[in-house]
């Protein structure tokens, strides 16, 4: 088992932005907002939502989607604002875009198809700091808003035996040694930035929380042996992480002594919203999960597996594999 205590060991190599092959923009079509979308945000003027093909949308209502100007064609697999000149999205190809115009259009800071693995995250804490996670491991960091990007290698999710045996192969061969690597470390699916704490989930069971910016990682003893997609703040000192066929876990933020919450579906659940002091968990097949205290369960009529979701006014608009839903919080 993987302890606690056990030091961070990275390896850093610094990626500039635009120093790969050059992708093809996206075609623009007639129903932009009739798609797989998965992942929506909302940057105080504008709703922007991500999704299949490098689709990137803008509403400032939710009734009238614009398509924006998107220089890949890429599954886009998640999105993020400070503000309405600071948005940030990710997918696959380690593709990092960057938007200041309120999203209308994008630029690449990052691409590259070679890598074989697709940015799952990004998030920023502030203007020039933010991470952006995936598939194998994969976990950057940049200081200067997306310019350049950090790729870290998390050591202390490693089996002992593995890293005995990565220690060993370094010393003999570094380039065996940087291609097992590769490939080595769970899928990160979901990173929650805190005061003061981070809480990564992924594959496999996988939670972790870091206290010095990422810097080092400390993995909790697993509970549950699926994947968690999802974690969110709940009730303010409380963290929700769920994932794999309707499993979700609350625990204190102190204590991080998880507890299994009582759902009654396998539908898998993707992400969290919070609405007031209700926290609703969005899953496949169109179900809504409420929690506040207790679980209540609720479903789309269409049935469309719900990937994300953001609040504005009364409604959550949401992220569908069929396109964007408006949804009456409350039904």
């Amino acid at each position: 088992m993987i302890k606690k205590t056990i030091a961070s060991i990275f390896m850093l190599f610094v990626i500039s932005a635009n120093s790969y092959a050059v992708p093809q923009a996206a075609l623009q079509v007639q129903s932009p907002d009739k798609t797989l979308f998965t992942d929506i945000t909302y940057n105080g003027s504008s709703l922007i939502a991500v999704g299949k093909h490098g689709a990137i949308v803008t509403s400032s209502d939710g009734k009238a989607w614009q398509q924006s100007s998107v220089p890949v064609q890429v599954l886009l697999t998640a999105v993020t604002s400070l503000s309405a000149k600071l948005s940030w999205a990710c997918g696959h190809d380690g593709t990092i875009l960057f938007s200041d115009n309120d999203g209308r259009n994008w630029e690449v800071q990052q691409y590259d198809p070679d890598l074989g693995k697709p940015c799952l995250d990004i998030e920023f804490k502030d203007a020039k700091n933010g991470f952006a996670i995936g598939a194998y491991g994969m976990f950057y960091s940049t200081h200067d808003g997306g310019k350049t990007w950090q790729k870290k290698f998390i050591n202390e999710f490693l089996h002992p035996d593995d890293k005995k045996y990565l220690t060993q192969l370094k010393e003999e061969d570094i380039a065996a040694y940087e291609e097992e690597t590769q490939f080595i470390l769970p899928h990160f699916n979901r990173l929650l930035l805190l005061e003061g704490k981070q809480v990564l989930v992924g594959e496999m069971g996988l939670v972790a929380f870091s206290e010095d910016n990422g810097k080092s990682w400390q993995r909790l003893e697993k509970f549950y042996p699926g994947s968690f997609f999802t974690v969110a703040q709940h009730a303010g000192d409380q963290l929700i992480v769920a994932g794999l066929r309707g499993n979700a876990f609350v625990a204190d933020i102190d204590t991080l002594d998880f507890q299994s919450l009582k759902i009654d579906t396998t539908a898998t659940i993707n992400s969290i919203v919070h609405v007031g002091k209700n926290a609703y968990l969005l899953a496949n097949s169109g179900f809504i999960f409420k929690y506040g205290t207790q679980v209540t369960q609720s479903q789309l009529e269409s049935s469309y597996s719900v990937m994300a979701a953001v609040k504005l006014n009364d409604k959550l608009f949401m992220a569908t594999e069929k396109g964007l839903v408006a949804w009456e919080v409350g039904q």
